[in-house]
This record gives C-alpha cells, structure tokens and sequence, in this order.
C-alpha cells in the first residue's frame, strides 16, 4: 500500500467536495420541486385529458399484460397507474383464478355478526360482572316459587272448594364468609455499629 492512500486530505480536496454534495443536494432538490409542480398540474386534469395527451387507452380497457408497462411511465399520475394495476391483477391468471387455498383469502371476521348497539356486561381486566349474575339468579328464584298454588280438586263433587297448599321455597345457600385481611408484617432490621 502506499502512503498516499492513508494521508488524509488536503483542506482544497474537502472544500472541494463539500461543493459537490451542496449542488448535488440542490439538484435534486430543484428535481422534487419541479415533479410537485408537474404532479399538481395533473392532479387538477381530469384522466381522459392526461389519456389523451400520454395516447393511452382506457385502464379498464387493457387486453394484455404488456400493455400495463406503459402506464408505468413517470409522467403518468399515480392514481392511473393504480388503475392500470387493477386492472393487470384481473388479465393474469395466475393472480385472477383463486384456487381456494389461500389460507387468508376469505374474510374471517364477524363484522356481519354484529348487533348494533349490544352492550355486555364484561369488564376489561375484571371480566364478568358477578353482581349483575346473583341479582338475575334471585329473581329467577323469586319467580318460579310463588308463595301459594292452587291445586284444583276434581270435579266430582260441587260443595267441595279448592285447596290451597303453601309452597315452602328451596332454603338459600349460605353466603361464604368474607375473606379476613392478613395482618400486614414489617421487616425490621437492627444494625451494630461499630
């Protein structure tokens, strides 16, 4: 190796390329203003004005792959290229013909299921609501044993009156007891000095 590659250089030979990455920088700063400019000027035409001025047919009309190269272009706006892509996605029949086992093909989700408006009474981080279940299962209780029923009599004999019979309800489990708090317990630790 020689020592001409390990001196470093001169203050000119710096000076000199920070010149050239500052007009590099310029450059391509002049190219992103002008293709902003070109963008909004298509961006106010309509498609058929800048299909007709690039001599492209419709996207929608395309026939074959090959003819999707041309919207490719750099004067063509994005939103035409897209549609030229569409477009291609549907000509080639290996992206056209699903076969069915695309594993994610299919829309698994079950926004169709949805009920408008369904509330639920799960809590993030607490999960069901306990109270609103022992509430529900009292009044079902309440409900299937009314205080009396009338059990008729058969209807052989007119002077008899029906007879009535007090339901006794099922006894209610006992509540559990409540839980008893643990005494807290403090370490203390005791130092000799010395």
């Amino acid at each position: 190796m020689s020592g001409a590659q390990h001196k470093p250089r001169d203050f000119w030979s710096r000076r000199r390329a920070g010149v050239e990455a500052e007009a590099q920088v310029e450059e391509a700063v002049d190219a992103a203003r002008v293709a902003d400019a070109q963008e909004a000027q298509l961006a106010e035409r309509s498609d058929e004005e800048i299909l007709a001025e690039l001599d492209l047919a419709e996207p929608e009309a395309l026939e074959s792959p090959d003819q999707v190269r041309e919207f490719l272009n750099s004067a063509v706006p994005q939103r035409l290229k897209t549609r030229a892509l569409r477009r291609l996605w549907r000509l080639n029949p290996l992206l056209a013909n699903l076969d069915g086992l695309v594993d994610y093909g299919e829309d698994f989700t079950d926004a169709a299921m949805v009920i408008e408006n369904m509330q639920t009474v799960y809590q993030v981080g607490k999960g069901m609501l306990t109270a609103f279940v022992e509430d529900d299962e009292d009044d079902e209780i309440t409900d299937e044993t009314p205080e009396e029923e009338e059990i008729d009599a058969p209807i052989e004999a007119e002077e008899e009156a029906p007879v009535t019979v007090a339901a006794t309800p099922d006894p209610l489990p006992e509540p559990e007891p409540a839980p008893v708090a643990m005494p807290q317990r403090r370490m203390r630790f005791a130092f000799d000095t010395v």
